[in-house]
């Protein structure tokens, strides 16, 4: 015998007694806003602009900086705070391009904070500096809700995360002021529309500039740094 199934959506919402982790969670972004201005009115007192770079792991954050930072560290002088859980894989490469960098580790947090950049802008020589990269732990969720005191943020997407990233993340693009489409290389091979990606990003935030890219290989840098204004 064959047995039909109803098949429903099921929207798990927010119980009576769960108020009070929303109000702890509120505390925190709130004390995490007020640090990241304060690191904002620091970097403005010497005169340093802050990139905060944003994206899951893989998407190439690492890469669009590393190839910012061959084309700018003749004409700016740059450092990277590079955010992983443990590892200084990342950090390393950088600092073998003549780059100093501060890595952050996190342990189990997903995201940056403003407490964690502020110590990290206290081993860096401010005054010898005019340009900082933050790449931020490999996540689509948590940092969007920290803000770190930067001066601009990215947000680095490849088309291998395949073609609802946009969709499913929202609140990731809606303070981006760049969004890089990553690896278009591989869009056909991944079966990934990257103007459908481009067409989510729009609808989610219209003012951020969106570049298409192979950072590998350096497509697409050039006018990342322009709509950057470096």
């Amino acid at each position: 015998m064959l047995w039909g199934m109803i098949m429903s959506k099921i929207i798990v919402r927010e119980d009576e007694g769960e108020k009070l982790d929303v109000e702890l969670e509120r505390s925190v972004t709130e004390r995490n806003k007020m640090l990241a201005d304060e690191n904002r009115r620091i970097l403005d007192s010497y005169k340093v602009r802050a990139i905060d770079v944003m994206g899951a792991t893989g998407s190439g954050k690492t890469t669009l900086i590393l190839q910012i930072c061959r084309r700018l560290k003749d004409r700016y002088r740059i450092a990277v705070i590079k955010g992983d859980l443990t590892s200084s894989i990342d950090s390393d490469m950088i600092m073998r391009e003549g780059v100093d960098s501060v890595q952050v580790n996190t342990g189990r947090e997903c995201h940056l904070d403003a407490s964690q950049i502020r110590r990290a802008l206290e081993k860096l020589d401010l005054s010898n500096l005019e340009l900082i990269f933050i790449e931020n732990v490999g996540n689509l969720i948590c940092p969007a809700e920290f803000p770190l005191g930067s001066h601009k943020r990215v947000v680095v997407i490849s088309v291998t995360e395949g073609p609802y990233t946009v969709v499913k993340h929202p609140f990731m693009f809606m303070d981006a002021d760049v969004v890089v489409v990553n690896k278009m290389d591989l869009s056909e091979a991944m079966r990934v529309d990257p103007d459908k990606l481009v067409q989510d990003i729009r609808r989610v935030n219209p003012r951020a500039h969106i570049v298409k890219a192979i950072c590998r290989d350096g497509m697409g840098i050039d006018e990342v740094i322009r709509a950057l204004d470096l």
